[in-house]
């Protein structure tokens, strides 16, 4: 795992992820840290399979090109619940091409 300058973080500190966890709710929100422990987010919106109307691909492409609507302040996620993360701005949608997932890889 890779540490930033800023208060040895995590390399994802300050990036807008997506989180998918066991279940199938997804997160997004802002990366304050990811450690063994938890990946802990701030301004995260939630989204559960078959809620809301849209299946989780929509919302996540529809959060990609338009932003976000943070509905949660900040919410810390158990790292054992986690199955993929990764930038926001790496989806398509949001300009750029191809999937940039970091897994489950807290270093």
């Amino acid at each position: 795992m890779e540490r930033t300058f800023h208060h040895n973080k995590h390399e994802l500190h300050g990036i807008t992820v997506v989180v998918d966890v066991r279940g199938g709710a997804l997160y997004i929100g802002r990366c304050h840290d990811w450690t063994e422990e938890k990946i802990t987010l701030h301004d995260v919106a939630i989204h559960e399979e078959g809620k809301e109307g849209d299946s989780s691909a929509e919302f996540v492409r529809r959060a990609a090109r338009f932003g976000h609507w943070a509905k949660h302040g900040t919410i810390a996620i158990s790292a054992d619940q986690v199955l993929d993360v990764r930038r926001l701005g790496d989806v398509d949608g949001a300009g750029s091409s191809g999937d940039s997932s970091t897994k489950t890889d807290t270093g």
